[in-house]
């Protein structure tokens, strides 16, 4: 059935509430097996705090048979077989066959894209509660775009207000001329920041001193000027009180910038990550969204499954990205809970290799590991698997077409080592260094969609699990990478559950 090569769940229910079809994907989004929720009313898949509510809902639709999305404006939840809840998207198509009313569902698990929008509050969060005053204004104008909760609290307007204004009516010491030559440096791309000290007025009229770290970036096609300010009341009017404590105080504030540089050069790079890497895929899918409604005739069945291809291909690796990102937050604040249980390697290189042949380019084959059946690893089952996906996905994508990505299983005494081996285009030898950095790019390959995250991720988890992943390149002829797993976890699990 067509509904079996859709990603989406599809459910169909008769006019009693009866589920009459479900696809693979609506089970195993359910947590059932094929065939189970057959029969069954569709209060199973509905939290029990709102089936009163969902079955009058549900009554008033039959009634008026029309298609639309579901709870548009709310948040939709539906719930597994083993009672967890999850949020989703629900799409609702009335039709009649044989005289009966029916109504197929076609629903999305959104549960990433709520953790995404989440990850991108975050960042917002942190824009909006900083400390420091932080404008973002139009770099040919002035005017102000943005201005957040400490800047507005210090100047006493607000941002109604101060969309109205520009940067010179806070600034009495600088003309628009003044301004025009420090930002000119900037916007010419000369240099990347520039940082001065001038006066704020504040709305009752009174002035404060300020250091101001200015520099640009982009919003869409539209140039933008970041500013970062420190008020430095303080420090101007206790200069001279202060003189024996002037390194300790050197010392704070070089901190300070620093940990406002580290997270201005963050806010920078996730900025410049999302809008680039998802800008491409997106194009694609809504390329091949568009063309698909052209493709009506049976016989256009094969262009067909290959824009669908496409859209699968790029929305997967949009989901890798929006994982690296969740992945680093989650790192970053000591969130992640490993969970070490024994399991067949096999299992996992089967689903490894599996899901990883639908990104092979032509020609490419995934050479699958011999004597691994019956070997049992004791590790975290999701940590590993997301290590070995990440290491076969870069050496697909950085390998030409019509060559072998290499498995291969090693057992030693005391661990075990799993080598990717690519035949692609290398890492060159100044860039080896830095090649498990975060957001690091090999020089040769940034003309390639990545974030520079991928490694850096899986380097952290394999350290917290006592592991460690490792990397031997030739330039040109390409690398293997080698992750190693003790064979016998159980001290580690121990030591992340105590």
């Amino acid at each position: 059935m067509f509904s079996e090569v859709i990603s989406e769940g599809i459910i169909i229910v008769n006019d009693q509430r009866q589920i009459t079809a479900s696809n693979n994907a609506a089970n195993k989004m359910f947590d059932y097996r094929e065939g189970e929720l057959l029969g069954e009313s569709l209060d199973i898949l509905i939290p029990e705090r709102i089936k009163d509510k969902h079955s009058k809902l549900a009554d008033r639709f039959m009634g008026e048979g029309k298609a639309r999305q579901m709870g548009k404006g709310l948040d939709l939840v539906g719930v597994r077989k083993d009672g967890e809840e999850f949020p989703l998207e629900i799409s609702l198509n009335p039709f009649k066959l044989k005289a009966k009313r029916y109504v197929l569902a076609l629903i999305m698990d959104i549960s990433e894209k709520k953790k995404a929008e989440q990850t991108i509050d975050y960042w917002f969060q942190i824009f909006d509660e900083s400390l420091n005053e932080i404008f973002v204004f139009d770099a040919e104008s002035f005017i102000f775009i943005n201005v957040n909760r400490g800047a507005q609290l210090n100047l006493g307007y607000n941002m109604q207000e101060l969309g109205k204004m520009s940067v010179i009516d806070i600034k009495p010491e600088v003309t628009m001329e003044v301004m025009k030559r420090l930002v000119s440096p900037l916007v010419s791309g000369r240099k990347e920041k520039v940082i001065f000290e001038t006066v704020h007025k504040r709305k009752d009229g009174t002035d404060y001193p300020v250091e101001v770290h200015l520099q640009t970036s982009f919003m869409g096609k539209r140039q933008v000027c970041v500013a970062i300010v420190l008020d430095i009341t303080e420090r101007k009017n206790y200069t001279e009180q202060l003189e024996n404590t002037v390194e300790e105080r050197t010392q704070q504030l070089r901190e300070a910038l620093q940990a406002e540089k580290k997270l201005n050069e963050l806010k920078t790079k996730f900025l410049s990550l999302v809008s680039h890497e998802f800008k491409t895929p997106l194009t694609s899918i809504l390329t091949s969204t568009s063309l698909l409604s052209k493709y009506r005739e049976a016989e256009q069945q094969e262009k067909r499954d290959k824009h669908i291809s496409t859209i699968k291909s790029k929305v997967k690796y949009l989901d890798n990205i929006l994982t690296d990102f969740l992945s680093i937050e989650r790192l970053d604040l000591g969130k992640v809970n490993y969970k070490v249980t024994p399991f067949p390697l096999s299992k996992l290189i089967n689903e490894v290799v599996y899901d990883s042949n639908t990104l092979l380019k032509e020609g490419q084959h995934i050479q699958y590991p011999e004597n691994i059946d019956g070997l049992v690893v004791e590790f975290d089952e999701k940590i590993l698997g997301l290590a070995l996906s990440n290491l076969v996905h870069n050496a697909i994508k950085y390998s030409p077409e019509h060559t072998d990505i290499e498995l291969k299983v090693e057992q030693e005494s005391e661990q075990l080592k799993i080598n990717v081996i690519d035949h692609g285009c290398g890492i060159p030898p100044e860039d080896r260094p830095f090649i498990f950095d975060r957001y690091f790019r090999a020089t040769n390959v940034l003309t390639v969609q990545g974030t520079g995250i991928g490694l850096n991720t899986v380097r952290q988890h394999m350290h917290n699990l006592n592991a460690n992943v490792t990397f031997k390149s030739e330039l040109g002829s390409g690398s293997t990478f080698t992750l190693y797993i003790p064979l016998n976890n159980k001290e580690n699990e121990e030591n992340l559950t105590g």
